[in-house]
């Protein structure tokens, strides 16, 4: 007859196990008898109902029940790290925050983002991680992240419950070092005809966007770089390898951080910002405040 509970010690054990593919390895680990570990993993395999483990070689490894199990102790362990240091944190008057940021948004982007949740009347901690889009979704599905930062929206499913947040949108304008900004800014957009462009990749939400634009214009630029990184596009950008598109309303901050001036206004093109967040019973509040502050922060 199966329990009704898990013991989170005897899963504590199984994971170690699993890990070092051998009980007598996860006893030197954990500094027991080999006998202790093998007892606990025994009692867990017999409150699930299940085996667990199997001997493959000289390995043991995860059963098809055992690699579901273990994708949950690694969930549930997960939390209870993040548990004890928000706890930590509370002591010392600090609200962790951890945001994910998804590569093919600017970075002032992502500041401009957070702005409100620095004001909030407690103070966070924030933890910032950097990865492509889909693994931001997977580390927020596994509640590894509060929130992701992204330039694109995902829609909620069976296996993904979470919620996309429009935060805000931009008019897109071109720059460039003064020199090519020059060269092209005359006549504009006619003048992109044959200009050296720095372009996202195709992967982007924006890219398909700024094609569709060019269309429109019959403009044929000289595409000489795609990016995945916006970050390292921008750096091109102010090198003069090329010109390179950017949220209007950071005009100011690009031109004190990367030297570039303005070409012109690709008037149409426009980009959007948003939070995605996972169904939860409970809202981070630094979580609320970036959802709640960013009205007319673009300047629509």
């Amino acid at each position: 007859m199966k329990a009704t509970g898990i013991n989170f010690r005897h899963l504590y054990f199984f994971r170690v196990v699993a890990s070092e593919g051998s009980v007598t390895r996860a006893a030197e680990r954990l500094g027991l008898a080999i006998q202790t570990v093998s007892t606990q993993v025994a009692a867990l395999e017999q409150s699930v109902g299940k085996s667990l483990l199997t001997q493959q070689g000289r390995r043991l490894v995860p059963t098809d029940a055992g690699r579901v199990a273990l994708t949950y102790a690694e969930q549930i362990f997960e939390l209870g790290d993040r548990m004890q240091e928000a706890l930590d944190e509370a002591d010392n008057g600090r609200m962790r925050l951890t945001v994910g940021i998804s590569d093919s948004l600017p970075k002032l982007i992502a500041y401009r983002l957070m702005e409100t949740a620095f004001g909030m009347e407690s103070p966070i901690k924030l933890i910032c991680v950097e990865r492509e889009f889909e693994t931001l979704l997977a580390d927020l599905a596994l509640h590894k992240l509060d929130v992701v930062l992204t330039d694109r929206t995902v829609r909620a499913s069976a296996s993904l419950r979470v919620f996309s947040h429009l935060l805000g949108e931009s008019e897109m304008m071109l720059f460039g070092a003064s020199a090519l900004a020059r060269r092209h800014g005359r006549d504009f957009p006619d003048s992109l005809n044959g200009a050296p462009l720095l372009l996202p990749t195709r992967n982007n939400a924006l890219r398909g966007r700024i094609d569709e634009w060019l269309l429109q214009h019959h403009i044929r630029p000289d595409i000489v770089g795609e990016f995945e990184d916006n970050a390292m596009l921008n750096t091109f950008g102010r090198r003069g390898l090329g010109l390179f598109f950017a949220p209007a309303g950071l005009e100011d901050d690009i031109r004190g951080q990367f030297n570039a001036v303005p070409v012109g206004a690709a008037t149409g093109l426009r980009e959007q910002f948003y939070a995605i967040s996972s169904e939860r019973r409970i809202r981070h509040p630094a979580v609320e405040a970036i959802l709640a502050g960013q009205t007319g922060l673009f300047g629509g």
